[in-house]
């Protein structure tokens, strides 16, 4: 057995052996200032980062860097409290990890949470978005190894024309997507469409980059996302990206961008946030 694979199965062994004859059927990741949704799970077990094997502590504000499993409504969930990133010197191919664990405990669709820069001039702070698309201009991805054993599903990731390139077309699942739209319009929420592009940080953009990604097609700017969801759809899992305009990117938005701006930006928007995760949940 490779180190990885060894490593895979101690945090799925570990994991199972805390939360018992759980089985999440939906994971969630929360990002920046949106680690106050696992608050409504109940029935929950709380893992620390820093006890599974293959995971790391979470370093970031606003990033609590849990693992947390209990009931939202009447599925069971398996929620991370925070994220990895890349500029915090995490390989792409461990960011993507949990969503390893996730598959082999079970999970088949997966709700990815962040915040962003918003680009696109008819959005503002504190719009909610729903990921059509996304553009990776980190250049590097959890398939850069593919020989990694827990890298690409050979049965679900190899593509049958081109071997060991992975289908990236419909990341993002069209039924989820549409099952937020319709979670939103019902709950009087606006909600946004768009493409997530992402850099590697940890520095927010300059003026001139934020007109860059908006001529690439880009809606909002962030440091996330894009290894979990194209690592979900490795292994043929469903999956939903939602991110919030947690501030106006560099040039747009008066004043200097501190990280603060994304926590007060989440307490302006919680509530909707709350009912529209809860509703997608209750709808999958």
């Amino acid at each position: 057995m490779s180190d990885s694979q060894d490593e895979l199965s101690s945090a799925v062994a570990m994991v199972k052996k805390v939360i018992g004859v759980r089985q999440p059927v939906v994971g969630l990741i929360l990002g920046s200032g949106l680690g106050v949704i696992a608050e409504a799970v109940e029935d929950q077990v709380v893992i620390p980062y820093e006890a599974i094997p293959g995971f790391h502590a979470s370093k970031v504000e606003g990033h609590a860097g849990h693992l947390v499993v209990g009931r939202m409504g009447a599925k069971t969930v398996l929620i991370m409290q925070g994220r990895f990133h890349y500029y915090e010197g995490v390989s792409m191919e461990k960011i993507a990890f949990p969503i390893h664990l996730m598959n082999e405990l079970g999970v088949k669709s997966v709700i990815i949470t962040s915040a962003s820069g918003g680009v696109n001039l008819q959005f503002k702070k504190g719009d909610i978005m729903v990921l059509e698309d996304h553009i990776n201009f980190v250049f590097r991805n959890p398939f850069c190894h593919v020989s990694s054993p827990i890298g690409i599903d050979s049965s679900t990731g190899h593509d049958a024309e081109y071997g060991h390139l992975p289908r990236v077309h419909n990341i993002y699942c069209r039924h989820l997507r549409q099952l937020a739209i319709n979670v939103a319009r019902d709950a009087h929420i606006e909600l946004k469409r768009g493409v997530y592009l992402m850099v590697q940080g940890p520095c927010y953009e300059t003026p001139a980059e934020v007109r860059m990604v908006r001529k690439l097609g880009g809606d909002v700017v962030g440091m996330s996302t894009v290894p979990e969801a194209l690592a979900a759809k490795s292994k043929n899992l469903s999956v939903l990206g939602i991110t919030y305009v947690s501030n106006m990117a560099s040039g747009l938005a008066p004043g200097p961008l501190v990280h603060s701006h994304v926590i007060e930006t989440m307490d302006m928007i919680r509530d909707d946030m709350m009912k529209l995760i809860s509703g997608i949940i209750k709808g999958i």
